[in-house]
């Protein structure tokens, strides 16, 4: 199937697998992007020698096209771009909106530029500055997301910029990428998709929690860094959203030490990175620690497999994933069944 993203990028199928924080490592990476797919290395949690490690990593696994997931208001964010520059990634992710400059850094090189985005006029901004595609997430996407449901934003969002748009919120197989592609989508992104498959290095006890996951075991909380953050609904979410704010604080210092030892960043750029997020918002001195260091909260789960100790960030679509296929049986299937349904809207236009 091809389409303006698949010509963008060079890959086989209209499908991203996100850059998921302790998830897109380089197993699942090159795993997505053997299958066809544009697999997404993510870097904020990760040291510039590991960033280069990745990548080479990745590299190594695969001759397919990949990418690598930015913040954009990182205090090293410039040297992760140097990084990439010198390793020959081709496609920049960015969680946040990159400045003209940095796109335009980017761009000189040769780099296909696609930042995430929550709203139609945050997606105007990056198209004016010179996004060469952007990803539109949902209400219904995991992590940090908005309040406005995919159905709704996409087609905002088509509407009002002239590059290629991907979807993202709430997708998970065939019937989901056509109906993308109806609303004049370029494709779709999926992050918890590809994290409940047997290439995501996510522990398996992990896996099964969001297997057994309801639809209403998936919530939306302020209560770990002061924004939206959807995710299961856990003991210590629970513990988070009763605590008040000098208890919550000292949770934030605690976890922050740890991940100051992990990421080698100073207290003075955690403290920035938080900043950053707490910029226009009324976050408490806690809220701005757990900003700068939810990658901690994440890693436990993530990687130490501790639910108890920390968040699942997830998708609303956890709620009806049932099975942990690799990535390519997962984007084998997602294309038959998305040729499927086009055949039967192809039959049902016929009868008319």
């Amino acid at each position: 199937m091809e389409t303006a993203l698949t010509r963008l990028v060079g890959v086989r199928h209209p499908i991203v697998q996100t850059g998921m924080g302790w998830v897109a490592g380089p197993r699942l990476v090159s795993a997505a992007a053997e299958a066809g797919a544009l697999g997404i290395l993510a870097s904020a949690t990760m040291t510039l020698d590991q960033l280069r490690d990745a990548v080479r990593e990745v590299r190594s696994r695969t001759r397919a096209p990949f990418g690598v997931n930015l913040r954009a208001d990182a205090a090293d964010a410039a040297d992760r771009v140097g990084i990439m520059l010198e390793e020959g990634v081709r496609v920049a992710s960015f969680a946040l909106a990159p400045s003209p400059e940095l796109i335009g850094r980017l761009k000189e090189a040769g780099v296909v530029v696609v930042p995430s985005v929550g709203a139609r006029r945050h997606a105007e901004k990056v198209a004016a500055w010179g996004a060469d595609a952007v990803i539109v997430q949902g209400g219904e996407g995991g992590g940090h997301t908005g309040e406005v449901a995919t159905t709704v934003l996409l087609p905002q969002v088509v509407d009002a910029v002239r590059i290629p748009v991907v979807a993202a919120g709430g997708f998970f197989d065939g019937r989901g990428l056509v109906a993308a592609l109806a609303y004049g989508a370029a494709g779709v992104a999926m992050g918890t998709r590809f994290l409940l498959t047997s290439d995501s290095t996510v522990p398996d006890p992990v896996k099964a929690r969001y297997l057994a996951a309801t639809v209403r075991d998936v919530t939306v909380t302020r209560a770990v860094d002061g924004l939206p953050h959807r995710m299961l609904r856990t003991d210590l979410v629970d513990a988070l959203e009763r605590s008040g704010r000098i208890r919550a604080l000292g949770h934030a210092v605690r976890r922050a030490a740890g991940f100051r030892r992990l990421s080698g960043l100073t207290w003075r750029q955690m403290v920035r990175d938080g900043l950053a997020l707490r910029h226009g918002k009324e976050l408490s001195w806690g809220q701005v620690l757990l900003a700068a260091n939810t990658p901690m909260l994440l890693r436990s789960a993530m990687v130490e497999g501790r639910t108890d100790l920390g968040v699942m960030a997830s998708g609303q679509v956890a709620g009806l994933i049932d099975d942990l296929p690799s990535c390519a049986e997962l984007v084998g299937r997602i294309m038959r069944e998305a040729g499927e349904v086009l055949t039967g809207l192809g039959d049902l236009t016929a009868v008319r």
